[in-house]
């Protein structure tokens, strides 16, 4: 079995009390069913927490959405109290994501978490892979992963603009990003936060493109997209759309990004709202993969 992740991965850890958008806040949180069995057996005063406080196989939030074990210094009970171990699946999990295919599991760190997110902006490594392990690859899969990294090394050995480089990507997919209305667009899927629609206006002037200066942090977004999405695109038979939605996102996240201040601080939060936004809701996934797909053969 081979084993694939970034390598800017191995350097995270959990922020705790230090993030400012903690996932133990405004999430449904599921707890699977080992890990409820676990919380049955625990002694001491927690126990008597955690049965009051897992309804229908969830942590049933506070009035104002936070997790009944994240304390007031930001730091979670059960942690504190049971250690790392304890946590259930999702818990442990996040903001971890895996594909699997016949003889390989790939692995990233989605950019909702603000950590995630600042490390894969400031990794000057290009989202190098670390690889262990060997597979036995299917020939359709050995296809797709040359494909996949042939895109990513174009993007890396050109010296043309990025936003020229990522028209390079639709060329080879042979898919125009759609002409739209992309405000109108955005501010139509599934709203998470409605503070996300101050964002979202500086897309009412079209598609800006990708400021001087920032261009290795961009390679990086959209090669994130390509890791995270093409995939799923390409079970589908719908590659040029996942080629597409990663240029799209990476514009996107640039546009908003160019309305305003041009600090690293203010770009990882903009990349984890859109990731917030976006890639947590598999129908605002769907919708932007089929106005993608508008092109596609």
């Amino acid at each position: 079995m081979k084993h694939v992740k970034p390598q800017y991965t191995t350097a995270f850890r959990c922020i705790a009390s230090r993030c400012r958008h903690s996932c133990c806040v405004g999430w449904e949180i599921e707890v699977d069913a080992a890990a409820q069995a676990r919380y049955a057996a625990v002694d001491g005063p927690i126990r008597e927490r955690l049965a009051t406080h897992i309804v229908d196989g969830q942590f049933a939030l506070t009035p104002d959405e936070r997790c009944p074990f994240l304390n007031e210094n930001g730091l979670c009970d059960i942690i504190t109290e049971l250690g790392e171990a304890a946590l259930c699946q999702i818990c442990a999990d996040h903001p971890r994501f895996r594909h699997f295919y016949t003889d390989r599991v790939e692995e990233g760190l989605g950019l909702c978490c603000e950590e995630a997110a600042r490390l894969l902006l400031s990794d000057s490594n290009g989202m190098s892979l670390l690889v262990e392990g060997e597979e036995d690859a299917t020939s359709a899969e050995t296809a797709f992963f040359a494909f996949r990294q042939s895109l990513a090394d174009d993007l890396a050995a050109d010296d043309r603009p990025l936003d020229e480089r990522l028209e390079g990507w639709l060329d080879a997919v042979e898919t125009p990003l759609p002409t739209a209305d992309w405000y109108a667009f955005y501010s139509g899927l599934e709203r998470l936060d409605p503070s996300w629609d101050a964002y979202l206006t500086a897309l009412s002037g079209g598609l800006s493109p990708i400021p001087a200066g920032w261009e290795t942090a961009f390679a990086n977004l959209a090669i994130y997209f390509l890791f995270r999405h093409l995939a799923d695109a390409w079970e589908e038979d719908r590659l040029g759309a996942g080629v597409a939605f990663a240029v799209l996102s990476t514009r996107v996240i640039a546009t908003i990004f160019a309305s305003g201040e041009l600090t690293e601080e203010r770009l990882t939060d903009i990349a984890r709202a859109y990731s917030a936004e976006v890639e947590y809701s598999e129908e605002n996934i769907a919708r932007l993969l089929e106005k993608c797909a508008t092109f596609s053969d």
